[in-house]
C-alpha cells in the first residue's frame, strides 16, 4: 500500500503541471507586439490629426512647431494642417507660401495643388487658381471637387461656356446640390432661363427636400409670371423650413401683387424675426403700408431700408413715388435723381421725374425729361400717355396727337404678344378722355366690358372743354416688388399707376386730386419684375 501511494503522487504532479502549462502559453499569446517605431517625420501626425478635428487649434500649433523643429521643417502633413488653419483664420497670403511649400515636398499630390489652387481662388487670382486646378486635374481626372471648382473660376471671369462645360463634368462624376445651384446661375446670367430651369427642376428631382433649390425655382416661376408653378415650389419649400427668408418674401411678394396687404404683412413679420436688418423685406414692407394708404409709415420703413442698403435704386424709386403721393415734389426730385444715377436705363424713372418737376413748373426740364423717357422706353404705353397729357396741357396738339399714337401702337403690340392682358382701368379712362379731346376715334383696344359706365361721361366733359386740363391728375408709376436676392433684367408691363396733381392752368387753379394715389402692386420675386397698378410704387425683395 505504501508502494502504491509513493507511485501515485508524482502522476498527479505531472498531471497538474500539464494543466498549467497552456494557461502560461495563452498569457503569452495575449500579451500586445509592440508597436513598431514611425520615422521622426511623421510621428506626432496623429496628435495633430486628433486636435485639428476637434477645432483645438492652439495645442495643434504648438504640437505642429514642435514637430516642425525636430524634421527641419520636412514634415508634409504638419506644414498642410498648419496651412489650413492659417487659412481659417483669414490668413490666406502665408497659407498660401505653405502650401506652396508642401506642393514642392510631395509635388505628385493632387490634394496640395487643389488648395494651392483654392488659397489663390480666396485671393481672387482666378486665372491663376485655373491653371493649379488644371494641374490636379492631370494628376486625378475623376475628382468632383476639381470640375466644380474649374466652373467656378471661369464663373467669375465670366467665360460662362467652360464654366458650363465643368460644371456638367462635375454633375457627371458625382450630382451635387452646390453644382447645380451654380450650373442654374451661369445659365441665368447667360440669359438661358428655360435651361436654368430645367437644371433646377432636375436638382429638385434629386433632391426633394432642399429648400434653397424649391425657393430658387419658385421664385423663377414668379418672375416668369407662372404664379401656380411658384406657389408650389415655395410652398414645398415653406413645408420643409417654415422660417426660409427667401421663400417667406417671395410668398408675401405675390401676396402683395394680388393686393393683400395684410396677410403679406403676416409672411414679413416672420421673416423679420429671421433677418431683420434685409433692406428688401424693409422695402416691400414699406409698400404694404403704402398700399393701405399709411403713407407717413411707408417713408419710415422705405428710409429703413435706405440706410441699410443706399444704392439700391428701387428702394429710392419708391421712395419718389411715396413722396409724390404725398405732394411732396422737391423731396421726389430728390429721390428720382439718385435712382436715376444709379439706373439710367429706364423710361419710367425719367416719366416720373418729369411728373415731379412739372409740379415744381420747370416745364423745360420737365419736358427733357419726358423726351428722354420715351427715347428709352419701347414697350410701356405709360410713358406716352403721361407725355401726350403734358403736351396736351402745354397746348402742342400735334405733338400730343404723336404721343397718343405711339402709345395706341406699344398697346396693339401688347395685345398681339398676349390676348389675355389687362390694362389698369385709370390708364383707359386717360386714353379715352385724350380720344376724345383730341377727337380721335376710340378703337377697340379702349373698350370695356359692362364696368365701363364711368368713362364715357368722363369723355364727353372732355370734349365739352378741350382747352381747360385733362382730368385732375396725371397717371404715374409702377410697382416693384423682389422676393429674393437676384438681380435681373426688369420688364415693364403697362397700365397707369399712381395719380399726380395735375398741371396749373394759366387761368384758373385746379383743386388737388381729391383721390389720392393708391396702393402700389408688388411685381415679382428676388429680381423684380415691375407690374403696374393703379398707384405704382416699387417693392423690394
Amino acid at each position: 500500500m505504501a508502494t502504491a501511494s509513493s507511485v501515485d503522487h508524482p502522476k498527479m504532479a505531472d498531471k497538474e503541471i500539464n494543466t498549467a502549462l497552456p494557461v502560461a502559453t495563452e498569457a503569452k499569446k495575449r500579451r500586445a507586439p509592440k508597436a513598431p517605431e514611425l520615422p521622426i517625420v511623421e510621428r506626432r501626425n496623429w496628435l495633430i490629426h486628433q486636435h485639428y478635428i476637434r477645432k483645438d487649434y492652439d495645442t495643434c500649433k504648438a504640437i505642429i512647431k514642435e514637430q516642425l523643429q525636430e524634421t527641419s521643417g520636412m514634415c508634409e502633413y504638419a506644414i498642410y494642417v498648419q496651412a489650413l488653419i492659417m487659412r481659417l483664420e483669414g490668413k490666406i497670403q502665408p497659407s498660401l507660401e505653405l502650401f506652396q511649400s508642401c506642393a514642392i515636398l510631395n509635388p505628385s499630390s493632387a490634394d496640395n495643388l487643389k488648395q494651392v489652387a483654392r488659397s489663390l481662388f480666396l485671393l481672387g487670382k482666378h486665372k491663376a487658381a485655373i491653371e493649379f486646378y488644371h494641374e490636379a486635374a492631370r494628376l486625378n481626372e475623376k475628382d468632383w471637387e476639381i470640375s466644380h471648382n474649374l466652373g467656378l473660376c471661369y464663373f467669375f471671369i465670366k467665360d460662362f461656356k467652360h464654366s458650363e462645360e465643368h460644371l456638367n463634368i462635375a454633375l457627371r462624376i458625382n450630382k451635387h446640390n452646390k453644382t447645380f445651384m451654380m450650373l442654374g446661375k451661369v445659365h441665368l446670367l447667360a440669359g438661358e432661363t428655360d435651361k436654368a430651369i430645367e437644371v433646377y427642376r432636375t436638382a429638385v428631382e434629386f433632391s426633394p427636400e432642399n429648400t434653397e433649390l424649391l425657393a430658387t425655382l419658385g421664385l423663377l416661376f414668379l418672375q416668369l409670371g407662372k404664379y401656380q408653378k411658384a406657389f408650389e415650389h415655395l410652398g414645398n419649400a415653406l413645408t420643409f423650413d417654415p422660417n426660409n427668408y427667401k421663400a417667406i418674401l417671395a410668398a408675401g411678394s405675390m401676396m402683395q401683387t394680388h393686393g393683400d396687404f395684410d396677410v403679406a404683412m403676416n409672411k414679413y413679420r416672420v421673416a423679420a424675426c429671421a433677418v431683420p436688418e434685409s433692406p428688401p423685406l424693409w422695402n416691400n414692407i414699406g409698400m404694404c403700408f403704402f398700399g393701405k394708404k399709411k403713407y407717413v409709415a411707408a417713408i419710415s420703413c422705405l428710409k429703413r431700408a435706405h440706410y441699410m442698403s443706399p444704392f439700391d435704386w428701387k428702394v429710392l424709386y419708391n421712395l419718389g413715388l411715396v413722396h409724390l403721393t404725398m405732394q411732396q415734389y422737391a423731396s421726389a426730385f430728390h429721390f428720382l435723381s439718385a435712382a436715376i444715377n444709379l439706373n439710367p436705363r429706364m423710361g419710367e424713372l425719367y416719366m416720373l421725374l418729369a411728373v415731379a418737376l412739372t409740379n415744381l413748373e420747370d416745364v423745360e426740364n420737365a419736358t427733357r425729361a419726358y423726351e428722354q423717357a420715351v427715347t428709352i422706353d419701347e414697350s410701356n404705353p405709360l410713358v406716352n400717355l403721361n407725355f401726350a397729357i403734358f403736351l396736351y396741357n402745354h397746348g402742342d396738339k400735334k405733338a400730343t396727337l404723336d404721343q397718343y399714337q405711339e402709345m395706341e401702337r406699344k398697346v396693339n403690340t401688347l395685345r398681339d404678344n398676349n390676348s389675355n392682358f389687362e390694362f389698369d382701368t385709370e390708364l383707359m379712362d386717360m386714353a379715352q378722355k385724350m380720344g376724345a379731346a383730341l377727337q380721335v376715334t376710340e378703337g377697340l383696344v379702349w373698350t370695356k366690358p359692362g364696368k365701363d359706365s364711368k368713362s364715357k361721361p368722363n369723355s364727353a366733359a372732355a370734349t365739352k372743354a378741350p382747352g381747360a386740363p385733362l382730368g385732375t391728375n396725371q397717371a404715374l408709376g409702377q410697382a416693384m416688388s423682389s422676393a429674393a436676392s437676384y438681380n435681373k433684367n426688369l420688364q415693364l408691363s403697362t397700365g397707369p399707376s399712381m395719380p399726380l396733381e395735375p398741371e396749373l392752368d394759366v387761368e384758373k387753379d385746379l383743386s388737388p386730386p381729391t383721390d389720392p394715389p393708391g396702393s402700389p402692386e408688388p411685381a415679382e420675386s428676388e429680381n423684380p419684375k415691375p407690374r403696374t397698378s393703379k398707384r405704382k410704387s416699387k417693392v423690394e425683395e
